[in-house]
């Protein structure tokens, strides 16, 4: 009877409570593709990624089919590109537009990977690296890229922290005709995981086997549902209610994972369990937050109930599998959730309160389109508060702001599809340049010292 009622439950997840599976992403490892002669090197980049990743997109949707739960994107992570130590724009143009059209011959959504592991300090090729990236967003499609700039075991790299505003400034200037959605392309991090299957921060890390399956299982929809009808529950009740929420969530990602994992015959890696909102009515962590007593998203309170949130998803995964990884918890990306964005429309979410909800939820500040005119050194300075957050708490967490060209606090740029739309936030008017201009590095804090 116990089996029949969870068999009942899972299709009623499926059914009207937006239970998917996020993404599959194949992990693929391009160390034995590098070499001197870029051009070579880029088309054997291209080969193994459409050799071992032509079955991908086909064998998922075969799972999803067989098993009735859809798996919504198919994407593929690779080892991150600046250890091909190029030289200039046109070198890493070469790999740039490699990863794109391969991820166009194999069918899968994005590609990640086209990143930088610069934490404790750069090379001359990270600082090309660095130069060619808005290029390389710009003239490209499918490809995802991001920077590790700080961890806690090195403290954080000003000298590449104070790069970012102006690479992500140029971005948002090479791709204006369209809301500058390359940066929505773009992740800086900090302590940045080697198996995170969601974009558009995954890489495959250089520790990582040669050919994995990470699989991204969502659910927002489903543990809101399971909360409505606890308004006289307790916090540790709504916490439990969660906690098997999440368990039963991840047992369904672990199952599609492993099967799609043997089909393609390749090592199944980690499942992620992150409650990541789309824009689809009812997919959305804001209204979880919504349910457990907050008027609106963003208020006092909001940052304790993702706090509870988190936690409690993080427990569920773990009993339901042996293999949780990734980032793990709940992702606040403002534009890419409902009830983020009318919380952010009537001014009760701000760019503060995030700030401070990403000191608990899985990342960071996530999908926030801020003012086209935004000073680049304000933009590094956003990054660097939000690493600090980051290496000082021993988590990872990112950035992914757009400057909107030609675009002021209140307007609204929409990107479309999973992406979503966002209003233009506004940011703080008093300047942070001469912080950001000292550089250096910032050391690691003194709890890093653990050998």
């Amino acid at each position: 009877m116990t089996i029949y009622k969870d068999v009942l439950e899972t299709i009623r997840m499926i059914e009207k409570e937006n239970l998917d599976i996020r993404t599959t992403t194949m992990g693929i490892s391009l160390l034995d593709c590098f070499g001197r002669d870029h051009k070579a090197a880029s088309e054997r980049v291209y080969d193994k990624i459409t050799r071992l990743a032509s079955r991908l997109v086909e064998t998922a949707n075969e799972v999803g089919e067989d098993y009735g739960i859809k798996v919504v994107n198919k994407r593929i992570s690779v080892t991150p590109i600046a250890l091909a130590a190029a030289e200039t724009t046109e070198d890493w143009l070469l790999y740039a537009k490699a990863l794109d059209s391969a991820a166009k011959a194999v069918g899968v959504d994005i590609i990640g990977g086209f990143s930088a592991l610069v934490q404790k300090g750069c090379t001359p090729a990270d600082e090309s690296f660095i130069e060619a990236v808005p290029y390389a967003l710009a003239e490209t499609e499918a490809m995802c890229s991001s920077i590790n700039l700080g961890s806690t075991k090195a403290g954080i790299n000003m000298d590449a922290v104070k790069k970012m505003g102006p690479m992500i400034k140029k971005t948002a200037y090479l791709t204006r005709d369209n809301n500058s959605f390359g940066c929505a392309k773009f992740v800086a991090f900090a302590n940045a995981v080697e198996d995170n299957p969601f974009m558009a921060g995954a890489f495959h890390g250089v520790g990582e086997a040669e050919n994995v399956i990470n699989v991204g299982v969502s659910g927002p929809g489903v543990v809101k549902e399971a909360l409505v009808g606890m308004e006289g529950a307790t916090a540790d009740e709504i916490a439990e209610k969660i906690k098997q929420t999440a368990f039963k969530i991840t047992r369904a990602g672990q199952l599609i994972g492993r099967e799609v994992s043997s089909r393609l015959g390749i090592p199944f890696g980690i499942l992620d369990l992150s409650l990541a909102p789309t824009p689809a009515v009812g997919d959305s962590v804001a209204e979880i937050l919504e349910v457990m007593g907050l008027a609106r998203c963003g208020t006092h309170g909001s940052t304790a109930a993702l706090a509870m949130l988190t936690d409690a998803v993080k427990k569920g995964g773990i009993m339901a599998s042996g293999h949780v990884g990734g980032l793990s918890g709940a992702f606040i990306p403002v534009s890419e959730d409902r009830q983020m964005i009318a919380s952010a429309e009537e001014g009760c979410l701000t760019f503060d309160k995030l700030e401070a909800m990403t000191s608990v939820c899985s990342v960071g500040l996530d999908m926030i389109a801020i003012p086209g005119d935004t000073p680049e050194d304000t933009i590094s300075a956003m990054i660097a508060d939000e690493a600090a957050i980051g290496v000082i708490n021993n988590k990872t967490t990112a950035v992914r702001v757009i400057p909107v060209y030609g675009m002021k606090a209140g307007d609204k740029a929409d990107w479309g599809g999973l992406f979503g739309s966002s209003p233009v936030m506004d940011v703080n008017q008093f300047s942070s340049s001469a912080f950001i201009q000292r550089g250096g590095r910032i050391p690691a804090p003194v709890h890093s010292f653990k050998n």
